[in-house]
C-alpha cells in the first residue's frame, strides 16, 4: 500500500515540494506531492519498503529551510488511479 503522508510546520515556500519530488525520484519511488489549502504538505510515494521508508525518514527532516512540526500517515491509500513515475509535483 502507498504511503500517503500530511506534513504540517514550516513547509510552504521553501523548496518542501522540490526536496521531496528530488528524494522520491533518487529512491525510485512512483507518487506526487502537493501544497494544501491549509498550510500542509501532502505526499502519496509507492515502491519498495525500504525506499518508502527512507521518504518517511527525510520528509520528517525536510529540507533546511523547513520546518516540519507533524507528519501525519493519512488513512487510505491516497492512490485512486496508478502513481506517476518519476516522483512529480502537483499543483
Amino acid at each position: 500500500m502507498p504511503l500517503h503522508l500530511k506534513v504540517t510546520g514550516t513547509v510552504h515556500g521553501v523548496g518542501f515540494r522540490q526536496f521531496v519530488r528530488i528524494t522520491g525520484t533518487r529512491l525510485g519511488l512512483s507518487g506526487w506531492v502537493r501544497n494544501t489549502p491549509d498550510g500542509a504538505v501532502e505526499l502519496v510515494a509507492s515502491g519498495a519498503p525500504a525506499a518508502e521508508e527512507a521518504m518517511l525518514v527525510a520528509v520528517r527532516r525536510g529540507p533546511s529551510q523547513a520546518h516540519v512540526a507533524a507528519v501525519e500517515l493519512v488513512a487510505g491509500n491516497g492512490a485512486a488511479s496508478p502513481l506517476p513515475f518519476p516522483f512529480t509535483v502537483r499543483f
